[in-house]
């Protein structure tokens, strides 16, 4: 199966702490899932403070079966809950894999 990466964008909202996201959020998702096939995690954020998307985060999943069964675990709590204490952003979710 082919690698599947899942992409979390935050827009908007009235604060976005970088640092809790880079230096707490992600590793926390790396310790819930990498057990699920989580191979890595990386945050982007925009060059322009003003843009409507405050950050990009890409999680890197052995395949899609991997991916799914991480937001399915019981981990997925604590990775979901940890949200709220960087942002009140909109977030949303996409999914990719290779064409």
């Amino acid at each position: 199966m082919a690698q599947a990466t899942l992409i979390v964008t935050c827009s908007g909202g009235t604060y976005f702490d970088r640092d809790h996201y880079v230096d707490v959020h992600l590793p926390l998702a790396l310790a819930c899932w990498q057990r699920h096939g989580l191979e890595s995690a990386s945050a982007y954020f925009p060059r322009d403070l003003n843009a409507t998307d405050v950050s990009v985060g890409i999680y890197r999943f052995r395949d899609v079966d991997a991916l799914h069964a991480a937001l399915a675990s019981a981990e997925a709590a604590a990775v979901m809950a940890d949200v709220s204490c960087f942002t009140d952003a909109f977030v949303s979710r996409a999914l990719s894999t290779p064409l």
